[in-house]
């Protein structure tokens, strides 16, 4: 699958078969997005794989989708509002990094914004000094949607003098 595919056919799944994905595999694709742009080379992205038990605690209301993977992916903030968005930023474009490589072998992802909530943070013990990009389901679609309409780009585009 070529780049410019896997950006437009990628979309958000929101329901998984049951066939597991291994750990070895999703950590492959970590590796290789790590090579995701981030300004200062703060690499600021972890990762919290998240076990039944937590997942369970999480209560999210389709379970996830019932994918066989899910994990939390954080950030750090940094030294100053500057660098927090930088560091914000950066994680973004690291798991878009994952997911384009998962999609690449099949592999569908939903992004949850489950992690703002402060309880949700208590539950997977991130720190004040940092926050959470997303919660993310990883398996298998058993549904793939259709694209959603976007905007077409000249309107998001302005010409400066």
């Amino acid at each position: 699958m070529k780049l410019n595919q896997a950006i437009t056919e990628r979309r958000i799944i929101k329901k998984f078969k049951s066939d597991e994905v291994a750990k070895e595999q999703l950590i492959h694709y970590f590796e290789q997005a790590k090579m995701a742009p981030n300004h200062r080379m703060t690499e600021p992205w972890n990762i919290l794989f998240i076990g039944e038990k937590t997942r369970e605690a999480l209560n999210h209301k389709t379970n996830f989708g019932g994918a066989p993977a899910v994990f939390a992916v954080t950030y750090s903030h940094g030294a100053n509002e500057i660098i927090k968005e930088e560091n914000a930023v950066a994680t973004a474009c690291f798991m878009q990094n994952f997911m384009l490589l998962a999609w690449e072998d099949g592999i569908g992802t939903f992004w949850s914004s489950l992690g703002t909530s402060d309880a949700v943070r208590e539950k997977l013990n991130v720190q004040d000094d940092a926050s959470i990009i997303g919660i993310f389901a990883c398996g298998y679609p058993e549904e793939i949607p259709q694209a959603k309409e976007r905007a077409d780009i000249e309107t998001k585009i302005q010409y400066l003098d």
